[in-house]
Formats: C-alpha cells, structure tokens, sequence
C-alpha cells in the first residue's frame, strides 16, 4: 500500500503545471498502467476527483481507495467531490461511479478557453476524453471557415472545438441520443446555436452511406470509434476492419480535405498502424500530413509499466493521424 500512495504523490507533483487557478480545467492525475499500479487511473474533473478500477482481476480494496482518495485530498484541499468507478461491476450503480466524499459533482470544466458539459456518471466513461485534448486544440485552430462531420461523435467535445474556432458546420453523429444531448447543452454553455439536423441520433453505416449516396461531403471528417461493437448496420473492429471503416468516410471528404482517423487498440502496434494507412493510400488518393501526440498528463510521468506493443511513432496507444484526401 505504502508503495502505492507513493506513486499517487509523485504523480501528482509531477503534475502542479496542470492545475488551473480557477480548478475549472481537466486532466489525468494518475495514469496507473504507466505509473506502477496497473488498474488504478485517476482524473480530476474542475473540483471533482475521479478514480476508475480497471483492475482485470480482484477490484481495488475499499480501504487502499480510501488511503488514496485521502492523499490527494489532503494535497488537493480544494476538491469538493469524488467517485469511483468499477469499470468490472456487475451492478450498474458501480460502473457509472459511487460517491466517496462531497455532494456537487462538477457539471462542466473549461479547456483552451471553451466549456464543455459533463456528466460524470453518464456511463463506465467520464462523458470527456481527456487523451484527445491535443487534438481538441488542432480543430479549434484549424476549422475556421470549414465543415466538419464528427462521426461517433460521443459527447460532441471535437464538434464543440471546431465551432469555437469559427467551423462554418459541424454535423455530430452518435448513435446515443443521451450522448449527443451532452454535445447540446457544451454549444449551449458557449453560446452556440443548437442546429437540430446537426445531431444525428443514428447508427453509424446507414449514415456513412447516405451521405455517399446525397454526395454530400465535408472539409474534415474525424472516425473516431470505438475499440470494438456491433449492430444492425454493421461492425466496428479497430484490429482486424479499421481499414474497411476508413473506406467507409474517405468518400465523405472534400478533395483536398482532411480525414481524422484515430485507432485507440492496445494491440495495434504504431508501425502496424502506420502500414494500413500507407497501404491505404498507395495510390497517391490519401496521404499522411501529421500525428496528434496524446498530453504527458495521460500518458504518465516518471513511467515504470510498458504497453503490450509498442505504439511508435505515435507516443501512446491512442494513435491519432491527420491524413490529407484526394479524390478521383
């Protein structure tokens, strides 16, 4: 335990840059798989601490939890609320997270000077991804004047980006109705007008394909999926099929335009990575321009465990490429 506690305390000074004045921001505390407690992730949301057990076997004892929920506490005195969450629970209740301490959950935090709704137990996730931050910033500054399709959008926190940095549209497409009323109320917190055919509440193929067939087309399209599902429409699988769903949206983009693909499987190695999006593009119709790094925050300082493969070039298995497309 006492091993533990210091691993939370080093991380923790290792990141006093991260913190705010205000305490209005987000970042990652503790990035357990890196940083010598393989399970434990921990992330501060504004003034609320989060702590995720991803532990494959036997959860994270209460009493450990405890310890260091106490730690940061004492190091963090202005934090007002915590939970925790069992990614492995068989109760619901457990997964969206179980209050440790305080009663005012935060509802938003504040990022390159955008704020962005949070629900915090919304599902196993905390509704923001803290690893896309540096991109978050890529559209902000690259967007302007320009149309972007945010393809399973989650909570919309690319779109709302975008449209800070002056996008002309931003279509947010998520097949989860709860998710994309999240995306609503960041445009609202901002300002934003809520364009109601901007948020598609469906399934990812048959929307893919009737925008191909409407030939409609966008400035920049990010895909951005999860690791693996399945529905009617059709199956994600970002180890054996990500090619095919690149094939899917690559049609969606206006020549010249840029496609976002991300791939976030541990086992898709960054040389691997790389090979697919070459192979893809072997006919001079796509072309690799640049790669998003993930920010050290999330990556873990002073970093003992490594990943399963190795995710170079990319600096974490979150693997984001810009990739600029050409049509026929």
């Amino acid at each position: 335990m006492d091993a533990v506690l210091r691993s939370v305390e080093q991380a923790l000074h290792a990141r006093s840059e991260c913190i705010d004045p205000g305490h209005e921001g987000a970042f990652r505390l503790f990035n357990g798989f890196s940083e010598g407690f393989p399970g434990l992730v921990v992330d501060v949301y504004g003034r609320t601490l989060v702590l995720q057990d991803r532990t494959n076997g036997p959860r994270i004892h209460q009493t450990l939890i405890e310890e260091i929920a106490g730690l940061i506490r004492h190091e963090l005195g202005w934090l007002r609320a915590g939970i925790v969450k069992f990614r492995k629970s068989s109760l619901r209740s457990e997964i969206l997270g179980v209050l440790i301490f305080g009663d005012q959950i935060d509802r938003r935090i504040q990022e390159h000077g955008i704020w962005h709704a949070l629900d915090l137990r919304l599902n196993q996730d905390a509704s923001f991804y803290l690893d896309t931050r540096t991109l978050r910033k890529w559209v902000q500054v690259t967007m302007s004047g320009r149309s972007m399709l945010n393809t399973f959008a989650y909570t919309g926190s690319l779109g709302t980006a975008a449209l800070s940095g002056g996008a002309s549209r931003v279509v947010q497409l998520e097949r989860n109705r709860r998710f994309l009323n999240l995306a609503k109320e960041s445009y609202r917190l901002n300002g934003f007008p809520v364009q109601p055919e901007d948020f598609l509440a469906c399934d990812f193929f048959p929307a893919a394909a009737e925008f191909r067939r409407c030939k409609q087309a966008f400035d920049c399209v990010i895909l951005d999926p999860p690791f693996f599902s399945s529905t009617a429409g059709g199956r994600v699988d970002l180890i054996r099929e990500y090619a095919r769903l690149i094939n899917k949206v690559r049609p969606l983009v206006k020549d010249g335009g840029h496609l976002i693909a991300i791939n976030n499987a541990l086992y898709v190695s960054g040389n691997e990575y790389i090979q697919t999006l070459d192979k893809l593009g072997g006919e001079g119709f796509m072309e690799i321009k640049d790669l998003i790094p993930i920010p050290e925050d999330c990556i873990g300082y002073h970093c003992i465990g490594t990943p399963p493969t190795d995710p170079s070039p990319f600096n974490h298995s979150t693997k984001i490429a810009i990739l600029e497309i050409r049509q026929k």
